[in-house]
C-alpha cells in the first residue's frame, strides 16, 4: 500500500504534467499567432513609415475617417455571427450534427451577404451627408464608394476566418490573413502608389488584397469543412436557435468594443481637422501593438477556461492565470517603456508633422499595460458563462469613454481622446479584474508576481539612460531597435539572477525545448 508521501509525489507529479500539458497547448497556438502578428506589426509599422512620408497627414486622416465608418456600420453588419462561427463549428463536427454545421455556415453567409449588401448601399447613398455634415471633410465622399465594398468584404472575412478558428486551424488562418494579407496589401499599395494614384490607390490595394484574402479563407474552409456539412444544392434546414442566442450577446459586445476602439477618432473628426485625426491614427496604431503578448495569449487560453471551468479544474486554471499574467506583463513592461520613453523618437520617424503625436504614445502605452498587467480577465468571464456582467462591465466604461472623450477633446484635443481612451481601457480591466476575484475566485497576483518589481526598476532606469546617452545619434530607427534589444536584454537578465519559481522554470523549459527544435545542434540546458 503507498505511503501518503508517494500519494502526494504522484498527485504533485499529475498536477505538473497537467500543468505542462496545457501551458504546452497555450504556446504552440499562441506561437503561431504571436508571429504572424509580429510580422503584421513590424511590416505594418515600417509601411506606415512610408505612407506617412508620401501621402501625408491629410490623407492619412481622410483614410481614418473612412474605417471609421467601415468600423461603426460593419458593427451591425456582424450581427455577432463571427463570433459564432468560432464556437459552433467545432461543437457540431465532436458531434456529428453535420446538418446542423451545414445550416449553421448557409445561413450565416446568406444573412451577412445581404445585410451588408443594404448596409454598403446606405453608405454610398449616405457618403455626401457623412463628409460634409458629420465629418466635415469634403473630399473623403469621393473614397467612401471604396470603403463601402471594404466593409462588404469585410464582414464575409471576418466569417471565414472566425471559422477556420472554430476548425482549430489558427495557423492556417494566420497564414492568410497575417501574411498573405498583408504583403498583397503592401504590394498592391506600393505599385498603385508609384503611379501616382495617390489615397484612391491606397484604398483600392486594400480592396484588392481583401477579395484575394477573402477567397483563400473561402476555400481553405472548404476543404475543411466535412463533407456531410458542405454546401450542395439541396434543401436547408432551419438554422440552430442556439446561433442567435449566442450571437445576440456577441453582438452587443461589437457594439461596446467600437466605442473603445472607434470613439476617440469619430469625436476627433467631428471637433478638429482630418490631419490631427492622421496623426491620432498612426500613433493609435502603434500603441495597439503594446497587448501582443496578451493578444497572442488570448488567443487560445479562452478555450482552455471554457474547458477547465466545466471539468471544475479551478485551481489549475487559477495556476495559469497567475503564470501566465505574470509572463504577460513581463513581457510587456520592457516594450512599453522603450514606446513611452522614445514616443518623440518613433513619431518623428514618420515625418515631422507627426512628432506631435507623443502624447498619445505615453498616454495609450500607460493604459495598455495596465490592460497586460491584469492578463486575460475579459475572457474568465467570457468563456465561464458570465458574459452579461462582462456586457454590462463594458457598456458601463463605454459610456464613462465617451463623456470623458466628450469632455476633453474640445480642451485638449488628440491628448484629451488618448487619455479618455486610456482611462476607459483600464478601469474595465480593473473592473473585470474585481469581478473575475468575487464570482471564480481567481486571482493573478501572488509573490512570485511582485518579483517583477526590481527588474522593471531597472529596465526604466536604463531606458532613460539609453534616451539620453543616444540622443545624439540621428537614425533614429537604430536608435530605437538598438534600445529594444537592450532593454530586453537586461531584463531578462535580471529575472534570470533574481531565480525562476517552480512554473516559471516548467515554461522556460518548454520555451527552450521549442528553440531547440530549431536548432537541433543546441544542448539542453535547464534554467
Amino acid at each position: 500500500m503507498p505511503s501518503n508521501h508517494t500519494t502526494q509525489e504522484r498527485i504533485v507529479g499529475e498536477k505538473a504534467q497537467q500543468f505542462r500539458s496545457q501551458f504546452g497547448d497555450i504556446g504552440r497556438q499562441s506561437g503561431v499567432f504571436f508571429a504572424g502578428t509580429m510580422f503584421t506589426a513590424i511590416a505594418g509599422y515600417l509601411f506606415k513609415v512610408y505612407l506617412a512620408r508620401t501621402l501625408g497627414a491629410e490623407a492619412l486622416g481622410i483614410y481614418a475617417l473612412g474605417m471609421t465608418v467601415v468600423g461603426l456600420v460593419g458593427i451591425f453588419g456582424g450581427l455577432g455571427l463571427t463570433w459564432a462561427a468560432s464556437r459552433f463549428p467545432a461543437a457540431y463536427v465532436s458531434t456529428g450534427r453535420m446538418e446542423d454545421l451545414r445550416a449553421f455556415m448557409a445561413w450565416s453567409v446568406l444573412i451577412l451577404a445581404g445585410v451588408n449588401g443594404v448596409l454598403a448601399g446606405c453608405v454610398v447613398f449616405m457618403r455626401h451627408w457623412v463628409s460634409v455634415r458629420l465629418y466635415h471633410t469634403p473630399a473623403l465622399a469621393g473614397y467612401l464608394n471604396l470603403f463601402a465594398f471594404m466593409l462588404f468584404l469585410g464582414a464575409l472575412t471576418g466569417f471565414f476566418g472566425q471559422l477556420l478558428t472554430g476548425y482549430k486551424e489558427v495557423a492556417k488562418r494566420t497564414i492568410i490573413t497575417n501574411f498573405a494579407g498583408v504583403l498583397l496589401s503592401i504590394v498592391f499599395s506600393v505599385i498603385l502608389l508609384s503611379l501616382g494614384m495617390g489615397l484612391w490607390g491606397y484604398i483600392f490595394a486594400q480592396v484588392a488584397s481583401a477579395v484575394v484574402v477573402l477567397l483563400l479563407l473561402v476555400w481553405t474552409s472548404y476543404r475543411r469543412t466535412p463533407v456531410a456539412a458542405r454546401l450542395v444544392m439541396r434543401t436547408l434546414s432551419y438554422p440552430p436557435r442556439e446561433m442567435f442566442s449566442f450571437a445576440a450577446a456577441a453582438f452587443a459586445m461589437d457594439i461596446m468594443g467600437f466605442l473603445y476602439g472607434q470613439t476617440d477618432k469619430i469625436i476627433l473628426g467631428v471637433y478638429l481637422d482630418a490631419r490631427s485625426v492622421g496623426v491620432y491614427a498612426v500613433a493609435a496604431t502603434m500603441v495597439a501593438f503594446v497587448p501582443i503578448a496578451l493578444q497572442s495569449v488570448n488567443q487560445i487560453f479562452s478555450p482552455t477556461i471554457a474547458d477547465l471551468h466545466a471539468r471544475g479544474e479551478m485551481e489549475l486554471l487559477n495556476r495559469l492565470f497567475q503564470t501566465l499574467t505574470k509572463w504577460i506583463a513581463g513581457l510587456t513592461l520592457p516594450l512599453a517603456v522603450v514606446v513611452i520613453i522614445f514616443s518623440r523618437v518613433l513619431m518623428r520617424i514618420f515625418g515631422h508633422e507627426f512628432e506631435a503625436g507623443w502624447v498619445i504614445l505615453v498616454i495609450g502605452a500607460a493604459g495598455q499595460l495596465v490592460n497586460c498587467a491584469t492578463g486575460s480577465v475579459g475572457f474568465l468571464l467570457l468563456m465561464s458563462g458570465n458574459e452579461k456582467r462582462l456586457v454590462r462591465i463594458q457598456a458601463v466604461m463605454a459610456v464613462v469613454t465617451v463623456s470623458l472623450c466628450l469632455l476633453l477633446v474640445p480642451r485638449w484635443g488628440i491628448a484629451g481622446a488618448a487619455l479618455g481612451a486610456a482611462i476607459g481601457n483600464a478601469g474595465s480591466n480593473a473592473w473585470c479584474l474585481l469581478e473575475v476575484k468575487k464570482i471564480l475566485g481567481l486571482f493573478p497576483y501572488n509573490r512570485s508576481y511582485w518579483s517583477l518589481a526590481w527588474p522593471a526598476v531597472v529596465t526604466l532606469a536604463a531606458a532613460v539612460g539609453l534616451r539620453i546617452g543616444l540622443r545624439s545619434v540621428r537614425a533614429d530607427i537604430a536608435v530605437v531597435v538598438l534600445s529594444t534589444a537592450l532593454v530586453y536584454v537586461l531584463f531578462l537578465g535580471v529575472v534570470l539572477a533574481a531565480g525562476l519559481d517552480a512554473d516559471d522554470r516548467l515554461i522556460a523549459n518548454a520555451i527552450w525545448a521549442r528553440v531547440r527544435s530549431f536548432f537541433p545542434g543546441a544542448q539542453v540546458s535547464s534554467v
